[in-house]
């Protein structure tokens, strides 16, 4: 009888198991983020809000809601990123899609993608979730936020990965249509948490095809508790006349499990024909983990600039912004 009552309980885990495998894994995941803000001038405005008109926020607003769907069954998987709000009308490509694509595990080391995903450029990231600071740099609003194309990824090593990719142009939605055939070339070194990025080709349906970016972005622990990121970037195109660079340090010192502070100081350059245009801006930020779920980003800015180029304040030579978030994950 205990042999049959054994036999039976193997078989019945067995198809559960064998179910669960044909069925494939599904995962839900995602952030909501709100905050609050003001400046200490007579004006409305915060910079790096990441909104359509940073001009106008003021008091209390919305950030964005993000839901990510992903399934993945076999050696194949697709991931639906959906965001809604201001934060995401300002930064997705196509409606309410932040990322949707879908990929192919050719082995245990290569992977193919196709779709539209999120940019490998850049320190900073569209999700306040995945940041320590809530308002962003002026290199994450000058590079791209996404892609539409395909990828190659390959994981030499554990600390060694390699990226090849061939997308769009990053500032045509997918409603514009390729017609002047406006694509870029993508390719990634990764070596123990540091990024080499570079992208060649066009921006966009009318500009030249011979932009080139570079960027690197990493980070060290020179301590338990002490951080630094860095982020460094650089583009140009000699037939369109123009081009940035900038540099923004990302120095963070975990207090205790649930309290950090952190200091983001950034140096930025415009460079055209008509003369090159800087701005600096440095960003002194607490991040407090309310649970595992819930943190709480409080802000407080001040952008330089004597060339105009302050975001919402083009007028003005400094500003200062104060900003409190409060960020969920699920």
């Amino acid at each position: 009888m205990k042999k049959i009552i054994l036999t039976s309980l193997f078989l019945a885990v067995s198809l559960v198991m064998s179910a669960q495998e044909e069925k494939g894994k599904f995962t839900l995941s995602g952030t909501i983020d709100v905050y609050g803000t003001t400046n200490f001038t007579s004006e409305t405005g915060t910079p790096g809000i990441l909104i359509a008109n940073p001009g106008n926020a003021n008091a209390f607003g919305l950030g964005f809601a993000n839901t990510v769907f992903s399934y993945e069954k076999g050696k194949a998987g697709v991931v639906a990123d959906l965001a809604f709000g201001p934060r995401a009308d300002d930064a997705n490509l196509a409606g309410a899609i932040n990322q949707l694509y879908v990929y192919y595990n050719l082995s245990e080391k290569l992977t193919v993608t196709a779709g539209q995903f999120n940019t490998f450029l850049g320190y900073e990231v569209i999700s306040p979730a995945a940041n320590f600071n809530y308002t962003v740099s002026y290199l994450f609003n000058a590079g791209p936020f996404s892609h539409t194309g395909v990828k190659l990824d390959y994981a030499v090593s554990e600390d060694f990965s390699l990226m090849a990719a061939l997308t769009n142009a990053h500032a045509l939605t997918s409603a514009d249509g390729n017609f002047a055939n406006a694509t870029q070339f993508g390719a990634q070194i990764g070596y123990k948490g540091q990024y080499l990025n570079f992208i060649a080709g066009a921006v966009d349906a009318t500009s030249a095809k011979d932009w080139i970016f570079l960027d690197y972005t990493g980070g060290f622990d020179l301590s338990d508790s002490f951080y630094v990121g860095i982020n460094a970037a650089y583009a140009n195109s000699s037939n369109d006349d123009a081009g940035y660079q900038g540099v923004a340090l990302y120095l963070q010192n975990a207090f205790s499990e649930k309290f950090s502070l952190g200091f983001r100081p950034e140096f930025f350059k415009t460079t055209s024909s008509a003369g090159d245009a800087s701005v600096s801006a440095f960003t002194l930020t607490s991040n407090v983990s309310v649970t595992d779920n819930f943190k709480f980003i409080t802000d407080l800015r001040f952008d330089s600039s004597d060339d105009g180029l302050i975001e919402a304040f083009p007028a003005k030579s400094s500003t200062s912004t104060l900003t409190l978030a409060a960020v969920y994950s699920f």
